[in-house]
């Protein structure tokens, strides 16, 4: 079963040879995009998350056959090539790094919730964070993490004064 899809901005094209491979499996060990991670392997933990066509998705319960024509977008395709994403620096600059098991995900989570609404409340930074769970923290750095690339975008998109 050949799919084509897009990842990262790169046009991919896979065989998948069998219809019931995970999108998670088919970008670790096909595309050796190996940030996204393998959680709980049933949708809750949100380790695996990535976004789909601007949605956050949990690649676990996702098959890679339905992802034919989609957008997909890992933790490996956010930074350029001379910074960091703002998210990313942003869990860098509020040390929201522990272990660093569950980062890939929250940093997709935010990055999606962002993309989706740039000035988010704080029951929806909460509700995004929690989508995710992170075994080492409460949560207080990641949600500063939020705060801070919230932060750090609306600077970027700031006109810059003469």
């Amino acid at each position: 079963m050949l799919v084509k899809f897009r990842v990262n901005g790169d046009p991919v094209e896979i065989n998948l040879k069998s219809g019931d491979r995970l999108l998670v499996d088919v970008l670790r060990e096909d595309l050796q995009l190996t940030g996204t991670k393998h959680g709980c392997g049933i949708g809750a933990c949100g380790t695996c998350t990535v976004i789909v066509d601007g949605y956050p998705i949990a690649s676990c319960m996702q098959l890679a056959a339905l992802c034919d024509g989609a957008e997909i977008r890992t933790i490996e395709g956010l930074a350029g090539s001379a910074a960091l994403h703002p998210v990313q620096q942003a869990f860098v600059n509020k040390s929201a790094l522990q272990c660093g098991i569950c980062i890939p995900g929250h940093v997709m989570a935010a990055c999606a919730l962002i993309e989706k609404n740039p000035a988010p409340s704080d029951e929806e930074i909460r509700a995004s964070a929690d989508s995710v769970y992170c075994r080492c923290t409460g949560y207080v750095r990641i949600i500063e993490a939020y705060k801070e690339a919230i932060a750090l975008i609306k600077a970027e998109k700031a006109p810059r004064k003469a």
